[in-house]
């Protein structure tokens, strides 16, 4: 089993990386990163693909919310989402490769891989293999996560040398009405653990107190959590959690 670099336990994430909109850095963007590695920040971001299989660092699956132009993200080829400005700033959507180069081992990374199954199901594989690939010359310390355990089993196969986990929550059906009743039963228990090879699990704050969290935790699994938004949040999750996601406010200092 691989282990989670030290420093994405001892710096506090950048969900998206240190996004503010009122400063013109919209959420995964070069300027939010920029701002993450000046604070001394890790570093959360999102994978959606291309067209042609380019791994895009992107959250939504639909371009509307985060850019003028609306649709489904993976229909447009990686030179047209290249052109396309973010909302907020005077940038356009970067792929994981300029990230990589623009963050170069300053901070640690964390890489969540979105969902490209649409339920959480077995239908993944060419996103992982592109972003393995992507990571290839890389050095610097960085992890893999994905909500849908067969993203992580794929990532497994395809960079077995970098830590990975799984991101975690309550599934409730208000936020996953796609994903079938049954399967949101099943991923509550966080069943997939040990059969990806994970070392951490990146869990929803406000059900840190799931016991299957403490099984874990007692199991030698690293707990990070998400989406912290108040130094009291903070507080009070890092009574179970390793070390927090956190977006609105910035952490006063680096928790050792």
């Amino acid at each position: 089993m691989t282990h989670l670099p030290a420093s994405l336990l001892t710096s506090p994430i950048a969900h998206r990386a240190l996004h503010d909109s009122a400063r013109q850095r919209p959420e995964n963007s070069r300027a939010a990163i920029r701002a993450a590695i000046a604070a001394g920040y890790g570093i959360e971001i999102d994978i959606q693909p291309s067209a042609d299989g380019v791994p895009m660092v992107f959250h939504d699956y639909d371009l509307a919310r985060l850019t003028n132009q609306n649709g489904p993200f993976r229909q447009r080829s990686a030179h047209d989402l290249s052109q396309i400005g973010l909302k907020g700033c005077d940038e356009t959507i970067p792929t994981l490769p300029e990230i990589l180069a623009l963050v170069a081992g300053r901070v640690p990374l964390l890489i969540e891989v979105k969902d490209q199954d649409g339920a959480l199901g077995p239908s993944v594989g060419p996103l992982e293999r592109a972003v393995a690939l992507a990571l290839e010359p890389y050095d610097g310390p960085v992890a893999l996560m994905s909500f849908n355990p067969h993203s992580v089993a794929a990532l497994a196969a395809a960079a077995p040398q970098r830590p990975r986990g799984l991101t975690t929550c309550s599934f409730d059906a208000a936020h996953w009405s796609l994903v079938p009743r049954a399967t949101r039963a099943r991923l509550r228990d966080i069943p997939d653990y040990d059969r990806t090879g994970a070392c951490f699990i990146s869990h929803q704050a406000d059900d840190l107190t799931r016991p299957r969290v403490a099984e874990l935790k007692a199991q030698g699994a690293a707990i990070l959590c998400w989406t912290i938004r108040t130094p009291q949040q903070d507080a009070a999750a890092r009574r179970i959690a390793d070390n927090i996601t956190f977006e609105g406010y910035e952490p006063a200092a680096i928790h050792a």
